[in-house]
């Protein structure tokens, strides 16, 4: 008798951690591993990061919760995004904002690029107006570019202007004098012809031959070298040339860019709106015009593809 109940007593021992040892078993099978959590972290992290799925900005709440297999989604044209699920896709107007910046309108002789590897049009007329000193530029320009050099004398300055349109000869007769010079200076032909391109634009290439370009000197300091933006008037120039129109065509540390060295003198019409724009981008003429052109031409892209 003794036996049998310590074999009971065993046995009700054994049951009792059997018990424990199922009871154990559930709860690991209902909470999953360490191993496991990880293994499920990276499966939805993985999902996460599946290029199906719309990236949505910070500001933006996150989209409606919703299962999407591969035969439901749609492909989008190139260039465009594919809306958020839960979510409509804006019109051509709601986008236009999203496209990226909005660029000034502007006229295309105020756009027009002229460079060592843009020439001049074949079939370029412009129309000249005579300024008190005998100087021509294009009609266009007249009003703004007088009321740019007397608030510049109002404020005590004198500025003078030194050159500004010039004829296809005139330009010709510069080009050849700098090669000259140049030569004479010990230059081979080749070299000589580099270098004076990068201060006396070939003919042809010239902005001068527009009647948009004038280069504006202090009365007091009249050689153009880079002494020359240290003058109060051309202090003046720089900061306030916007507010007319006009830009620094050539600033520092942009020749490679514009082909022609830096000419803290030079100035070029492009209009009001167009000037603040490209004063506020840090970009110079011809930068500024590859971003306006790529950012137009990706916005009628969008523009196309909401619509299709």
């Amino acid at each position: 008798m003794k036996w049998t109940k310590r074999t009971a007593a065993l046995l009700a021992a054994l049951l009792l951690l059997g018990t424990i040892a199922r009871a154990r078993g559930a709860s690991k099978a209902a909470s999953p591993s360490r191993e496991m959590t990880s293994i499920i972290q990276m499966e939805t992290e993985g999902e996460r990061k599946m290029p199906s799925m719309p990236v949505l900005p910070k500001e933006a709440e996150p989209p409606a919760i919703s299962v999407v297999t591969l035969e439901e989604e749609k492909p989008s044209l190139p260039g465009t995004a594919a809306p958020a699920q839960g979510r409509t896709a804006a019109s051509p107007k709601e986008s236009s904002a999203k496209d990226g910046p909005v660029f000034p309108e502007a006229e295309e002789w105020q756009l027009l690029l002229v460079n060592p590897w843009n020439e001049m049009p074949e079939d370029f007329e412009v129309t000249l107006k005579s300024l008190p000193d005998g100087h021509k530029v294009d009609e266009r320009i007249y009003d703004a570019l007088t009321d740019m050099l007397q608030a510049c004398r109002d404020d005590g300055l004198n500025p003078k202007i030194c050159s500004s349109y010039r004829t296809m000869s005139k330009q010709t007769y510069l080009y050849n004098n700098k090669i000259a010079r140049l030569r004479n200076a010990g230059y081979s032909k080749q070299a000589a012809i580099a270098e004076a391109g990068r201060w006396v634009a070939r003919p042809g290439t010239s902005e001068h031959q527009l009647g948009l370009a004038l280069d504006i000197v202090s009365s007091s300091y009249q050689a153009l070298t880079k002494k020359q933006e240290r003058t109060a008037e051309q202090k003046w120039l720089i900061e306030h040339c916007w507010e007319y129109g006009f830009i620094l065509r050539y600033p520092n540390d942009k020749s490679e860019i514009t082909g022609i060295g830096y000419e803290p003198w030079h100035y070029r019409y492009v209009g009001v709106d167009v000037a603040l724009d490209i004063r506020d981008s840090g970009l110079c003429f011809e930068e500024y015009l590859l971003a306006r052109e790529e950012a137009l031409a990706e916005r009628d892209l969008n523009s196309r593809g909401n619509q299709a």
